[in-house]
């Protein structure tokens, strides 16, 4: 008899209730979809009407992050009207939560610090999807920012996630724009105007090149002779391209260099060794045998 009013009792709970908790169910999966789609309407407008590509770095990276506050905000309003639905009172759930989260941030202020860090880091756009940064000893491109982490991919393929926390400097590699530094180490007998020429020469043949005019914003600039090394003299310039794109640039620039270098006969100096001959107490050299090849008329002389 029991169990018979308490199926009764069941059923009409859930005449009443049950379709008021499938509603709020069907609303929230509803309300998810929309954000998401409202999302990506927004930020395609916000790319068409800024094409540039830090604009569509910025748009990309904070796409997850208002994706990731939608959803937690959607769900927990339907969970919030879910309870009231099954009559528990929310209150004390509230307060116990409120307490429980007190304690919890003495306890995880790693956490705390990661998304108070990642805050500052996405308002203040330091680091974008699409960027190539280097923090906390790793360096890579950013597939993904959040409050808590940030995630690259190094040259090699390997993905590394980095707490928010432990990002004390950000070096970003391609914001807005990039520059490459050339070190052209020349012979010590070279004329440096003219190695100065040729590197001019290459720029502008690359500024023509349709393949890499579109990546170089500003003729080079030579900096001219830097330092005196040890086998070699060493000139400096730069080049400013577009982000991301000065290692392409740099690599086209480096082969057609070295092209150019041979064919005018530009020596790119190599370690020299001076050998002399060691000697014993007595004063006497060391042995040393010398194998002399080619024309012997020129020894008789």
């Amino acid at each position: 008899m029991n169990m018979h009013l308490w199926l009764e009792q069941a059923l009409k709970w859930l005449i009443a209730v049950g379709p008021k908790v499938v509603v709020t169910v069907i609303l929230t999966l509803i309300a998810l979809r929309a954000s998401r789609s409202l999302s990506d309407r927004f930020l395609s407008a916000f790319k068409k009407a800024k094409p540039e590509m830090e604009m569509q770095k910025r748009a990309d990276t904070l796409s997850s992050l208002m994706r990731y506050v939608a959803t937690v905000i959607i769900i927990v309003v339907s969970s919030i009207m879910i309870l009231d639905e099954f009559g528990i009172d929310i209150g004390p759930i509230l307060a116990a939560a409120g307490i429980v989260g007190l304690a919890v941030g003495f306890g995880a202020q790693h956490l705390v610090q990661d998304v108070i860090s990642g805050f500052f880091i996405l308002i203040e756009d330091q680091i974008r999807v699409g960027d190539i940064v280097q923090i906390a000893g790793k360096s890579g491109l950013v597939e993904r920012v959040n409050l808590r982490m940030t995630t690259l991919r190094d040259l090699s393929g390997n993905v590394h996630f980095v707490r928010n926390g432990q990002i004390d400097v950000v070096t970003n590699m391609t914001k807005e724009y990039s520059y490459y530094v050339f070190d052209i180490s020349i012979s010590y007998r070279e004329d440096i105007e003219e190695v100065t020429a040729i590197i001019k020469e290459i720029d502008e043949q690359m500024r023509n090149d349709p393949q890499f005019k579109d990546f170089i914003l500003e003729p080079i600039d030579v900096l001219g002779l830097d330092k005196f090394a040890d086998s070699a003299i060493i000139i400096r310039a730069r080049v400013k391209t577009k982000p991301i794109r000065q290692w392409k640039v740099a690599r086209e620039f480096n082969r057609r260099l070295k092209k150019e270098f041979d064919e005018r006969k530009i020596e790119m100096p190599y370690p020299h060794l001076m050998l002399y001959m060691g000697q014993d107490k007595k004063g006497d050299s060391a042995p040393l045998n010398v194998s002399l090849t080619g024309k012997s008329e020129h020894l008789s002389e």
